[in-house]
């Protein structure tokens, strides 16, 4: 009974130590607990919100229905968004983060970003623009700890939060554009998940 109890309640435990932990790195970065849990809840929450940044145009596009063996048209909006969750929010604590620190050595690991996500994005039919979850936040802890060892933590978080909306999104909007009609969401579904655990890793590199 209690093995039972602990493994129903093991989940909610680690949930509990995980944010604790991000809590007392953003603290050291200038952020009470409260705020960081509060941060962490509207970056999870406004991944689901998207807001238009260009009018929305209706366009017929054909989507495959019956195993793929017939074509039908559908009405669809296609425009622009830019998502809550994973690029306003990210970007206001960059820009906050950018007051603490020495700017070069956080520029240099910025330009590097966006070349990384250039190269390892791509955009898919269906999914707009892709990039691996682990990508962002590895490179941006490499060429912080590279580049601002002092600072990791902040250079981390702008350079991995502005190089991935650049380098992955903002380049690869005419691709996306031209291959497929429809809602483009930058920070959205295909580089949330990058932006997210960059701020885990900036969080845990304190």
């Amino acid at each position: 009974m209690i093995i039972l109890l602990f493994i129903l309640f093991l989940p909610i435990l680690f949930l509990l130590v995980f944010f604790n932990i991000v809590s007392l790195g953003f603290e050291k970065l200038g952020l009470s607990p409260g705020v960081t849990i509060l941060i962490l809840f509207l970056i999870l929450a406004g991944s689901a919100v998207n807001i238009p940044l260009t009018k929305k145009k209706m366009v017929y596009e054909k989507r495959p229905f019956f195993f793929g063996f017939f074509k039908k048209h559908e009405l669809r909006p296609s425009y622009v968004a830019i998502n809550l969750g994973g690029a306003i929010i990210p970007l206001f604590l960059s820009f906050y983060f950018l007051s603490k620190v020495p700017l070069k050595p956080v520029l240099i690991a910025t330009f590097l970003m966006i070349v990384v996500s250039k190269l390892f994005s791509k955009v898919v039919p269906g999914q707009g623009v892709t990039i691996s979850a682990f990508v962002p936040p590895l490179f941006a802890l490499l060429f912080a700890l590279m580049l601002a060892p002092q600072f990791s933590a902040p250079c981390a978080f702008v350079s991995g939060v502005l190089g991935t909306l650049i380098g992955a999104d903002i380049l690869n909007l005419h691709k996306v554009r031209k291959l497929e009609p429809g809602l483009l969401s930058i920070g959205g579904a295909g580089v949330f998940d990058g932006i997210f655990l960059i701020g885990i890793v900036s969080a845990l590199l304190t």
